[in-house]
């Protein structure tokens, strides 16, 4: 089982995670891309990127606008699942022309 991160591991790697902030139990990002296909787009990258990881975000699609949280349930909480995947998906937004 992955081993929970302290406070100050999570505060520590938001500070590399621009736009991604933390909630609870759980790390959260929402983008708005520049079209609804685009949107799309990225949720098929990062649904690639989450099955090769066996570690899948929470995902909510607004038009252009996706939220991703993140948070290892099976661990309770913040692990470096999260933190890895979280950079993925920054750079799929990222790709993507946000």
């Amino acid at each position: 089982m992955a081993e929970l991160l302290d406070d100050a591991a999570v505060t520590a790697a938001l500070a590399d995670l621009p736009g991604w902030e933390r909630d609870g139990d759980a790390i959260v990002r929402t983008a708005e891309l520049p079209s609804f296909p685009d949107a799309i787009t990225v949720v098929d990258r990062v649904a690639e990127d989450a099955e090769e990881r066996n570690h899948h975000p929470d995902i909510d699609i607004r038009w252009r606008k996706v939220t991703f949280r993140l948070s290892t349930h099976s661990a309770g909480g913040l692990t470096a699942k999260d933190t890895e995947l979280a950079a993925q998906i920054s750079a799929r937004i990222d790709a993507a022309g946000r």
